[in-house]
């Protein structure tokens, strides 16, 4: 039996961990390569093994950078079922043909403004792909076994992280394999803890946050202060939000804000089609939430929905101050691109960056300093202030992880610290090894491990 990590190794994109166990192939989420232009062009790259080999998917989550290759995969051949939760099933159905939409969005622009070195610009894959793609899709119920291929069964339990997020524990010839997925917070805003596993022989655990921290202080406090500072100023607060998990949060924070009487009365738009869905998905699934179900509904309710491109448009010429919140969370794509470009001449304005922004973003040059952006072609000087709150993540912290990993009750036989940029999965693998002495591998791209 074999395991070969095909992404997520000294990166936090890309996820995918192919199992061959003799007897079937499954693939352990399906994930975009996202920042560096080294990262992405791998995309692009033929997949190592015939998709049409594998016998099933099996998604931990619908994040694109764990969910967002399958129309290529299935484009490609792969003709087997994708087993995941009911809330990562509905969030793909919104997740994937957004993802399509904005890569043929992108290689159409490319074409008409002529900045692509290829002629024409081809998106990665299309709606009609993602369509094929969701046509694949298996919904299971949490804490209930699936039979996902000969000899392989799996098992979903919460991990906290979005609606719809599992640790996923693969048995195979009476060993257990899990996989952390992505995990959330101990005491999150929204969402419950993840759940605690007692048993792996092999674990893959993930790693964003595991050499840092997450602040202590309250994040409706954080979000406040800023708002309260660009408003009086006299500017807007734009804010690239993740659509999923992460524009929900900051909603309830605005609601719980406006409930203490400190909410400015100004405008709030929720700019992005793909959040405005997720945020209805996300109160249809209370049992995950550990927020009361009037709350969720009020904090859902807190922003005008922006559907169309030309509201989108037209954002930009409404007059300050206001609160727009757009995708993407790391400044990537999509219409809060466009507010970037507008917004981000203002010394008045600010953008706040909400959450862990990848190497080779947009997000992560502004939260490194750079006030000089590539968008659309041309180089664009940040005049707005630019502010960072990571008490909103939905990741859990280096204390976090480690809470978790000292709820199994036998160590694994092997541990494969994944999901993370070198210096964090490094800090974690050292802590692993000496506060637990368990034997701790960091996987290297595109390497197969045994698995006795």
């Amino acid at each position: 039996m074999q395991l070969q990590f095909l992404g997520a190794t000294d990166t936090v994109t890309g996820s995918k961990y192919l199992l061959d166990t003799g007897r079937s192939r499954i693939l352990v989420d399906c994930g975009l390569f996202q920042g560096y232009k080294a990262l992405r062009l791998r995309n692009w790259d033929p997949f190592p093994v015939d998709p049409a080999s594998l016998d099933a998917v099996v998604l931990t989550h619908a994040h694109i950078d764990h969910s967002g290759y399958l129309p290529l995969l299935v484009r490609n051949g792969f003709r087997g079922r994708v087993f995941c939760t009911m809330g990562t099933a509905q969030l793909c159905g919104i997740l994937l043909p957004d993802s399509a939409h904005l890569a043929e969005e992108d290689a159409n622009f490319a074409n008409r403004k002529g900045f692509s070195r290829h002629h024409p610009a081809l998106p990665l894959y299309t709606a009609a792909d993602a369509a094929r793609a969701l046509r694949r899709l298996e919904p299971t119920r949490f804490a209930s076994r699936v039979t996902v291929a000969p000899g392989v069964e799996a098992e979903f339990h919460r991990a906290g992280h979005i609606i719809g997020a599992a640790i996923v524990t693969l048995y195979v010839e009476g060993q257990r394999i899990v996989f952390s997925g992505d995990l959330g917070r101990q005491h999150d805003v929204v969402m419950r803890p993840p759940e605690t596993i007692a048993r792996a022989d092999y674990l893959l655990v993930e790693s964003t946050y595991g050499d840092r921290l997450h602040p202590a202080t309250d994040p409706v406090d954080a979000l406040g202060e800023i708002i309260d500072a660009t408003i009086g100023r006299g500017g807007s607060l734009i804010v690239p939000v993740f659509a999923v998990g992460r524009a929900q949060s900051i909603l309830y924070c605005l609601y719980r804000l406006r409930q203490q009487g400190r909410l400015p009365d100004v405008p709030i738009y929720l700019n992005s089609p793909m959040a405005i869905d997720a945020t209805q998905i996300f109160s249809l699934h209370p049992e995950e939430l550990h927020i009361p179900r009037e709350a969720c509904a009020a904090a859902c309710a807190m922003a005008t929905p922006v559907q169309t491109m030309e509201e989108s448009i037209a954002l930009n010429h409404v007059g300050n101050p206001k609160i727009i919140l757009a995708g993407s969370g790391m400044a990537t794509g999509g219409r809060g691109v466009h507010h970037l470009e507008t917004y981000g001449q203002d010394a008045r304005s600010t953008i706040l960056l909400s959450g862990f922004q990848a190497a080779g973003t947009r997000g992560a040059a502004l939260a490194a300093g750079r006030r000089t952006l590539r968008m659309h072609g041309q180089d664009i000087t940040v005049c707005a202030s630019v502010a960072q709150i990571q008490h909103l993540s939905a990741h859990a912290d280096a204390d976090e992880l480690m809470v978790w990993l000292r709820g199994f009750s036998t160590p694994p036989r092997r541990a494969f610290v994944v999901h993370g940029e070198p210096e964090a999965s490094d800090a974690l693998r050292q802590r692993i090894e000496r506060e637990l002495q368990w034997h701790v591998t960091m996987p290297e791209y595109r390497a197969s491990y045994p698995l006795a």
